[in-house]
């Protein structure tokens, strides 16, 4: 970026609201922000939106060396807090902070969130990779779509920057309106869109209801964090203004940072896709897939024990297991065959529903607690069923206790009471087996 600011210091690197904010103006911002600092400043925790100044933050963070840690400010306080300690006193040398990028949070079963912490050469390595898979140029203007609490972010931030290219920050893209949304990639001349596969699968909905196509100045779509219905798939081929528009499937894991596999849409089916070069990629017996190469996290800060269960050794070289199986298809493409464990996505983000349980049974009213998932419509949700305590064991407390204590994506949709819950043969809480018995006694 600091090249960008010498050549063309005028050339916009941000648009806010319609407002460009220049490489010479975004230079001076992180450069205050460095100073305010100094150098060397550890891990720093950022209220992080949608503005210019958390840009200016994250960049002036890393130009200070130090590691940048986000908190939504939409969370629950109790979870803030939490998150602050955990970066605060990591308590052991696994997740050392010299040479850290950032610092962001994935969700775990203990009913901690986890702290993923993420070295400089690991975004280093990768943010030259993805400039090059969206083929960006410094025409390029780039939707900030996700959440800048969520890695997705670095991937529509620092490849275009490292591009010369403008980010782009439109309040109207958060709106919850699909109209307005599409204004602002008009009015802002939004070349290339980041989104979520279950966004994307509303979109595609919204567009082939309304007969209307995408802007003109859409040139790629970069979809991820679920698998894509082939309705809607086939819906967007039809739709107007597709026709020469890039649609790109994407996977990876926080741990592994960012991308490491694409695929071109259409096509047969869809795949994971093929790694990156950067990659280096491992299917065990039971069909897990190991990621490994130098772009991937240095483990959990403070988590010794949960580093060592994931990040593993093979062959002398290390890798993440990412839980997922896989399959490879005669073309080398790589296709999701499921889990090997309970996570799920939720609006894109990996969910544990064992963090979920865990603190439903914190709340007194709580004797038992199982969480599923179920898909209706395309959409993943989240169902509890709980078993109360007849003194403290009120639907409505438990309801806002839960979203007290967890943020929104980690919220069930329902919370529903039952007797009992179901158990396996080996004392396991069946999950299936409770959700199972409790819709046949409704029926």
């Amino acid at each position: 970026m600091a090249a960008h600011a010498r050549v063309a210091p005028l050339r916009p690197a941000i648009v806010h609201n319609g407002i460009p904010v220049s490489y010479g103006q975004l230079a001076a911002n992180l450069g205050a922000v460095r100073r305010r600092l100094g150098p060397r400043p550890g891990t720093v925790t950022v209220d992080a939106r949608h503005d210019p100044a958390t840009i200016a933050a994250l960049l002036g963070i890393w130009a200070a060396g130090g590691a940048y840690c986000p908190l939504d400010p939409a969370f629950p306080p109790a979870r803030r807090e939490a998150m602050r300690r955990a970066v605060a006193e990591p308590g052991d040398a696994a997740g050392d902070e010299d040479g850290l990028a950032y610092i962001l949070f994935t969700s775990g079963s203990t009913g901690a969130p986890k702290p993923v912490a993420t070295p400089c050469a690991a975004i280093e390595t990768v943010a030259p990779a993805l400039a090059e898979l969206f083929g960006l140029t410094a025409a390029d203007r780039v939707l900030q779509f996700a959440s800048l609490n969520w890695d997705t972010c670095f991937e529509e931030i620092v490849p275009t920057l490292l591009a010369g290219a403008a980010v782009v920050l439109a309040d109207d893209a958060h709106s919850g309106s699909f109209p307005r949304l599409l204004r602002a990639v008009e009015r802002d001349e939004v070349s290339v869109l980041n989104l979520p596969t279950a966004f994307w699968h509303e979109l595609v909905r919204h567009l082939a209801a309304t007969g209307h196509g995408l802007p003109a100045s859409v040139r790629l779509v970069v979809i991820g964090g679920e698998a894509v219905a082939p309705a809607r798939l086939a819906e967007w081929s039809g739709l107007p203004g597709t026709r020469g528009v890039r649609l790109l499937n994407t996977y990876g894991c926080t741990e592994t940072t960012l991308i490491t596999h694409a695929a071109e849409l259409p096509g047969d089916g869809a795949p994971i896709g093929r790694a990156l070069p950067h990659v280096r990629e491992r299917i065990e017996a039971d069909g897990e897939l190991l990621i490994g190469g130098p772009a991937l996290a240095r483990g959990y800060l403070g988590r010794p024990a949960e580093t060592a269960e994931r990040f593993v050794e093979r062959d002398g070289e290390r890798w993440f297991r990412t839980g997922d199986l896989v399959s490879r298809r005669g073309d080398g493409l790589l296709v999701h065959e499921g889990r090997r464990d309970r996570q799920v996505k939720i609006r894109g983000i990996r969910v544990d529903p064992g963090e979920i349980e865990a603190r439903l049974a914190e709340h007194p009213g709580v004797r038992g607690a199982a969480v599923v998932a179920s898909v209706r419509g395309g959409q993943t949700s989240l169902t509890a069923y709980v078993v109360t305590t007849h003194e403290t064991g009120d639907l409505a407390d438990i309801a806002a206790f839960v979203r007290t204590h967890l943020p929104g994506h980690l919220v069930p949709a329902r919370i529903e009471k039952v007797d009992a819950l179901a158990y396996t043969a080996s004392g396991k809480v069946d999950r299936s087996a409770t959700a199972q018995a409790h819709e046949e006694a409704l029926r």
